[in-house]
């Protein structure tokens, strides 16, 4: 057996998110909603292109955010390209977001979806913005956990 690669992400949600969930991930990332099949609990799944890379569980109940870390998965990470285009996009939609620019492992930003998951997006050092200069850690690299 051999592992080719992640396959897609799963995150839970309550049905009430559902709207917000694939507005955001349909407005920030550019996945769009797509075949789900038919589970006894509501859900989405989102596509890039022809790959429902993110499934959306409705399982949680209402009012359910993840503000604290609960659980061994800390973030999601996704391999990108196009820093300064994202980056301006997340700044109109108002977005907060931290970044960081490691060197040899790339620049990265860091920001939460309306429920609260991590995403964390990779792109080329060279892409990184000249005020995020090499060695540029995120806030989230050195706070503790609760």
């Amino acid at each position: 057996m051999k592992i080719d690669r992640i396959h897609h992400l799963n995150i839970r949600c309550a049905p009430g998110d559902l709207d917000a969930i694939e507005k955001f991930y349909g407005e920030v990332l550019g996945l769009h909603k797509g075949p789900r099949p038919n589970f006894p609990n509501a859900g989405i799944w989102l596509y890039l292109d022809n790959h429902p890379l993110v499934h959306v569980s409705a399982r949680c109940a209402e009012g359910f955010l993840q503000e604290k870390h609960h659980g061994s998965v800390d973030h999601i990470a996704f391999e990108s390209h196009g820093a300064a285009e994202f980056q301006a996009r997340l700044d109109r939609m108002n977005i907060p977001y931290e970044q960081q620019n490691v060197a040899d492992a790339g620049y990265q930003i860091f920001m939460r979806d309306p429920v609260g998951t991590l995403l964390e997006f990779n792109f080329p050092n060279s892409e990184a913005p000249g005020a995020v200069a090499s060695g540029t850690l995120a806030p989230r690299q050195t706070a503790t956990a609760a």
